[in-house]
């Protein structure tokens, strides 16, 4: 077949026009009615297809062999289940202190700023960090979500806002870069960043996931925040680049909320 792309007169122009929207109109149109939706749950009665399987082999093992790669060593199990004086567990507080670290770390270098103070939501750890040997497999465990590396600016009157939320809602909350001290009632008597008293009118950086970020768990303090610095990085990676990094996971007991005796 030969294609002339180049019509020398408006009448052929014209044929070529009518035949195509000719063409187009002698066409049936046809539009949904109904979408219907059902469930095919899988149970004991599924029979695997053998040749599915086999094209699926090669790749599940390429996948487990990533995730099973021992990359460090863990103590003694971190449950966050268990803790340490009914505001801390010692896996919140390794993630709390891994994700700063590393907040720290790019602010330095993409903005010449310090991350002062990592909150992390108790909810968002779904698993358990067993004593022996830590894998990337670890980390998806831990951390199975899609959630980035967000750090917000938020004023002094904002991280009061922040305490608050913890000791409304009584959660060990994952913290780190922040004291919290409380009388034995359970009300806020002062907190300190960084070791130093909180200063109501200064900008601290303050890293986080990116669904808290956006006001998730009701942490509306953080969509008050006067700059965002969305860092691109998963949590899940940043745990698995600190597992390769190290050769033995540290157990952090340090208490962030520190109450009267």
């Amino acid at each position: 077949m030969i294609i002339h792309k180049n019509y020398t007169t408006p009448f052929r122009r014209f044929v070529l026009f009518v035949t195509i929207s000719l063409f187009f109109a002698c066409r049936p149109v046809k539009h949904i009615s109904n979408i219907k939706g059902e469930q095919y749950p899988i149970t004991a009665a599924y029979t695997p297809v053998q040749q599915i399987e086999d094209y699926v082999k090669p790749y599940r093992e390429h996948i487990k062999k990533d995730l099973d790669s021992v990359l460090a060593y863990c103590p003694e199990t971190m449950d966050k289940a268990k803790t340490i004086n009914g505001w801390q567990t010692t896996i919140g507080n390794f993630e709390a202190e891994t994700v700063l670290a590393a907040a720290d770390k790019l602010m330095l270098q993409r903005y010449n700023k310090h991350a002062d103070v990592c909150m992390l939501n108790h909810g968002g750890i779904r698993s358990i960090i067993p004593k022996g040997n830590v894998t990337a497999g670890t980390a998806y465990a831990i951390m199975p979500f899609e959630n980035a590396l967000v750090v917000i600016a938020l004023k002094g009157e904002q991280i009061t806002e922040l305490a608050q939320y913890i000791l409304k809602e009584k959660k060990p909350h994952p913290l780190s870069g922040i004291e919290i001290h409380i009388d034995a009632n359970g009300n806020l008597k002062n907190i300190k960043v960084q070791g130093q008293p909180l200063d109501a009118n200064k900008t601290y950086y303050v890293a986080t996931n990116d669904y808290l970020a956006n006001g998730g768990d009701s942490m509306s303090f953080f969509t008050k925040g006067t700059a965002r610095y969305d860092m691109d990085y998963k949590l899940r990676n940043v745990f698995i680049d600190y597992f390769k990094a190290v050769d033995t996971l540290p157990i952090i007991t340090t208490e962030r909320i520190i109450q009267d005796k």
